[in-house]
């Protein structure tokens, strides 16, 4: 119906001009004004694909709108990469014995809702992606080395005002506060020296120069990256993509926000709608009937390599889940949304569960507990308890490491059939 409206005022803009072109010059102004008010009739339009104000205040016939009347025009949008995860109820906590005997995981019988999850974790290419888009923000850097090939500008002001600027953005004063070139390297790009920092006497040279900028190592997935890293990586996703979506597709509804998972949704989504399972491929063993390991991670003392890589290896190189996800076990650990607390389990809610006081940036003291930040899922350096699907740990939110990576997570907005994971794959 507004589609018809809007045409028949294109139509009669039409006409009212061709009259203007053949009638005299004295009732021009009449027909000036004619075209003015069918302009005003038609710039009282709502927000995008919605009647006006005016309209609907005639068109109900003094009731409200039918609960059957809804827009209709709109369709989750699912990002590349991520997939379903439908809502369910399961029991989170341990699905072993706690070898540790660290009693912070006791079984809790919680309900999440959907939401989607990457498939993989993070790689290189799509963090490198990120990181020049910040480095050309940044203007490059002040002193080139003669070997710098990098961006130094974004040609697109749009792109620069609507995604970057807000990144960016200080809340207090409304303006954007560019970074600069040393702030970028320092808070955003991976952290290479860890591959020589981390390890006593180990020969991580190779890795440290080529890790993260070889397109060898494109698939594999990003490491060295703090959780305020992933957190603004998330923050910049959303960004691009509602650039994208509502700037140069004009879209009039913004896709929810990319985040990182909380701690229950990745557990949640790692055992992969098998309730209590150990690992997320649903079994207790490691190996399948072949004598193939079914994650990269430490088999031994000193023994790196029985899964077939030494280090990390490239994403998506074993057998996904039941909801089409890779790596939940091994490779790298990831990192969560919520601070790592030992009495968290029996305080939190028992729908939607997160654990997120703010962090604090003092770090000659670092007397906040809540810096401490969740990691899930195990590391190709560790052993197969920290794989398992119920285990815990953690890392100080601005310690980065070449075992800990990160994949986002969007809320599922509307119930959940529970049939997109199969559409998704």
């Amino acid at each position: 119906m507004i589609m018809y409206k809007i045409k028949q005022i294109i139509k009669f803009r039409l006409k009212i001009q061709g009259v203007m072109s053949k009638i005299q010059f004295r009732y021009r102004f009449l027909a000036f004004a004619v075209l003015l008010g069918a302009l005003q009739l038609e710039s009282c339009k709502g927000r995008k694909g919605e009647p006006s104000l005016e309209e609907k205040i005639y068109s109900t016939k003094g009731e409200i709108t039918s609960f059957t009347d809804v827009r209709r025009d709109y369709a989750q949008y699912v990002p590349s990469g991520m997939v379903v995860i439908p809502s369910g109820t399961f029991h989170m906590g341990q699905a072993d014995e706690d070898v540790a005997a660290t009693q912070i995981n006791f079984n809790k019988q919680i309900t999440i809702s959907a939401f989607f999850m990457d498939q993989t974790e993070v790689t290189n290419n799509q963090y490198r992606f990120f990181v020049d888009l910040l480095v050309a923000y940044a203007g490059g850097p002040t002193n080139p080395p003669a070997d710098f090939d990098g961006p130094t500008s974004v040609d697109d002001p749009d792109y620069v005002a609507k995604v970057l600027d807000n990144l960016f953005m200080d809340q207090a004063s409304g303006t954007p506060n560019p970074p600069v070139y040393d702030d970028v390297m320092k808070k955003f790009h991976p952290d290479t020296q860890r591959w020589l920092e981390e390890y006593a006497h180990h020969m991580g040279d190779p890795l440290m120069e080529y890790y993260y900028m070889h397109p060898a190592f494109d698939d594999y997935p990003v490491v060295g990256v703090d959780w305020y890293a992933a957190q603004q990586f998330c923050k910049w996703r959303t960004f691009h993509l509602s650039y994208y979506k509502q700037v140069l597709q004009g879209e009039p509804y913004a896709a929810p926000r990319f985040r990182l998972p909380t701690e229950a949704e990745w557990e949640y989504a790692a055992r992969g709608g098998r309730d209590m399972a150990k690992y997320p491929w649903g079994g207790p063993y490691l190996r399948n009937t072949l004598g193939c390991m079914l994650a990269n991670f430490k088999p031994g003392r000193g023994n790196y390599y029985d899964d077939g890589f030494a280090y990390t290896g490239p994403v998506a190189q074993y057998f996904p889940n039941d909801y089409g996800l890779y790596d939940m076990s091994g490779n790298v650990a990831e990192w969560c949304q919520d601070a790592y607390q030992e009495t968290a389990v029996p305080v939190v809610w028992d729908l939607n569960p997160v654990f997120n006081p703010p962090i604090s940036d003092d770090k000659s003291k670092d007397p906040n507990p809540y810096n401490r930040r969740i990691i899930r899922g195990g590391s190709w350096k560790d052993i197969a308890y920290y794989c398992e699907t119920g285990t815990r740990t953690y890392q100080h939110w601005d310690s980065a490491s070449t075992s800990i990576g990160f994949r986002c997570a969007m809320t599922y907005l509307g119930r959940s059939s529970g049939n997109e994971v199969k559409k998704s794959r």
